[in-house]
This record gives C-alpha cells, structure tokens and sequence, in this order.
C-alpha cells in the first residue's frame, strides 16, 4: 500500500458521511417547512380588531333597545376556540352571563384540510340562545342567514368576517320573525299643550259679509245723495228768496214816485 493512501480514503469516507448528513439535514429542514406552511393553510383566521370593535357597538345598541344580549363564537376543528365576543365586549361570552338572561349567539366551525386529503373543508353555523327560544326560532334565525350571503362558502372563505357579521344580522332577523319588537322610535320630548284659537264669530256673518259690504256702500251713497240734495234744495231756496226781495222793492219805489 502507498503511503499515505489509507489517510486519503478515510477522508473520501469522512466527506461521504458529511455530505449524507448535509443532505438528510436539507431534506428534514424541507419537509417540516412543508408541514409548518400546511399546519398554518388549517389555522382558521379570527376577525380583525376593527371587526370586533365595530361588532360589540353594534351589538351593545340592539341590546339596549331589545333587551336580548348578542353575540358570536368562532371554534375550529380542533375544539379550539378562534374568537367569541358579545354586546358586553370582546372576548365576553354571553352564555351563563348574569347580565343577560335573555341572549343569542351564532356559533360557527370552521375545518380546513390538506391539499393531499380527500375530505373537503368544512363549515357549520348555528344560532343558539337561551331557554325562552324554541328550536323553530333558532333554526328559523340560523336560515335567515343565507339572505345576507353568510353561508357555509362565506364562512370557509373568511370566517372571521363572517361569524361577525352574522352576529350583528341577528337583531335584524329577530325583529322580522316576530321574536322581538322593533326597536322604539326616538321621540323629541313632549312640549305643553298650545293655547286654544280665539272663538270664531258667527258663520252667518261670515256667509253673509259680501252682501254686508254692499249694502253698507249703497246706504253711504245713498246718505251722500240726500246730503247734496238738501244742499242744493237750499240754495235754491235762498236763491228764489233773495229774487223776490229784490222784485218788492222795485214795486215799492215805483209807487212812491208816481205819488
């Protein structure tokens, strides 16, 4: 044997092993890459902050104005609770809440599977509430609502999203089925009565005024007639007694100078 060859096989061996471990490590890094990405592709997405907000504001008015608390939960296909909220606050369930003896609530699953499975991705939704709504109210809500296109594709498509705004469709629902009342109209205060219109006079001078006024305009013309006639008649009357005055003093004088 050459010197020096048994040291440069035990190197070949060497690197052979390395290289086998180099490459077992990249393909164990692969694989739980791959599974990391499929793992979180299952994770069911819960709403946004804003969505929550938004949905507890809304939730907290139409209990007020219903007295039937509202809310949602979200769970996963695990058991796992995704998101749950209420009128009270996020993260608040209204189930066995002594604040609400009266409530509802859609709950919803939402289940993905892997892209190698045959089993499709899953989704239910139900409305549950307390003792006073029979199973025909319930159901009769969970159906209403697919009229605002919250079914099983809206809830697979974004469950987060969905299961809040079929939370605050439920109101909406429970006043249309007669489950509740509509919620009262705001009315401004009462202000005090108005004082009562003057007494009318009565409706046979009203009915009569026009013939009033003008008979009221023929007795002025009528006055003013007599007026200019008696004027005239006296100064006529003057006039023929001042005529003969004059005529008996003529008479007079014509006397006196034939005497």
């Amino acid at each position: 044997m050459a010197p020096g060859a048994q040291p440069r096989a035990a190197a070949g061996q060497s690197g052979r092993v390395w290289g086998g471990i180099a490459v077992a490590v990249v393909l164990a890094t692969a694989v739980a890459a791959v599974a990391l990405t499929e793992e979180n592709s299952l994770v069911v997405p819960p709403p946004t902050a804003t969505e929550q907000n938004d949905t507890v504001a809304l939730l907290r008015d139409a209990a007020e104005q219903q007295d039937i608390c509202y809310g949602w939960e979200l769970e996963q296909w695990d058991g796992e609770i995704v998101s749950a909220g209420s009128n009270l606050g996020a993260g608040i369930s209204v189930v066995g809440h002594p604040q609400c003896p009266r409530w509802l609530r859609v709950a919803a699953t939402v289940e993905y599977t892997p892209e190698s499975s045959e089993v499709e991705d899953f989704a239910a939704v139900a409305v549950e509430g307390s003792s006073e709504f029979t199973y025909d109210h319930l159901l009769g809500l969970a159906a209403g609502l697919s009229r605002f296109g919250l079914d099983e594709a809206a809830f697979l498509q974004e469950p987060g999203w969905a299961v809040t705004r079929a939370a605050v469709s439920l109101p909406l629902l429970v006043v249309e089925r007669g489950v509740a009342s509509p919620e009262p109209l705001v009315t401004s205060a009462p202000v005090a009565a108005p004082s009562p219109p003057p007494a009318a006079g009565s409706d046979l001078w009203r009915e009569r005024s026009g013939w009033l006024i003008g008979a009221t305009g023929m007795m002025l013309i009528g006055v003013l007639l007599v007026a200019v006639g008696l004027v005239q008649w006296r100064r006529r009357r003057g006039e023929a007694a001042g005529a003969d005055g004059r005529g008996e003093g003529t008479a007079a004088a014509r006397t006196v100078e034939r005497a």
